[in-house]
């Protein structure tokens, strides 16, 4: 069973805590945006060289609001480094992970979780249609690339 946040949560230790406010652990680098019962919107800040505490997420998309180089390591040690550039959105499966802001600037990024499978409706066949996260993540990154350009 997954567990998601609740807005007002914040994340501590692979914990989620309604009305966190602790400065400390992961706490302070996520904070629920919106929720419904398809999506969960996280707002994403990690001050320059902070590290958060081994946390979970669900599949989903990650928008970087601003720059940044980062440290990823996977529950089995498995470490990648990522240079994000604001604008930039990437597609997550469902991961456990730790991150460190290994730059000198703060890094701020939308998370934007993928609950269960989306239903849109079209918009002229009155139909609804069935949309994977993976689709669903490759129009978030569409738009995100394209509102980027100057």
């Amino acid at each position: 069973m997954q567990t998601f946040l609740r807005r007002g949560d914040c994340l501590s230790r692979s914990k989620f805590r309604r009305g966190a406010r602790s400065h400390q652990g992961g706490t302070k680098h996520y904070k629920l945006h919106f929720e419904n019962d398809r999506v969960q919107v996280v707002d994403v800040h990690y001050g320059p060289h902070e590290k958060s505490e081994m946390h979970d997420h669900p599949g989903g998309v990650s928008v970087s609001l601003t720059g940044g180089h980062l440290r990823f390591t996977d529950q089995n040690g498995k470490v990648t480094e990522v240079y994000a550039k604001a604008g930039e959105a990437r597609w997550f499966p469902p991961f456990k992970h730790k991150v460190e802001n290994l730059g000198d600037e703060p890094y701020n990024a939308v998370y934007v979780g993928i609950k269960s499978k989306v239903t849109m409706v079209g918009a002229n066949s009155g139909q609804e249609s069935s949309v994977t996260a993976e689709q669903l993540a490759k129009i978030l990154t569409e738009y995100a690339e394209a509102t980027a350009k100057p």
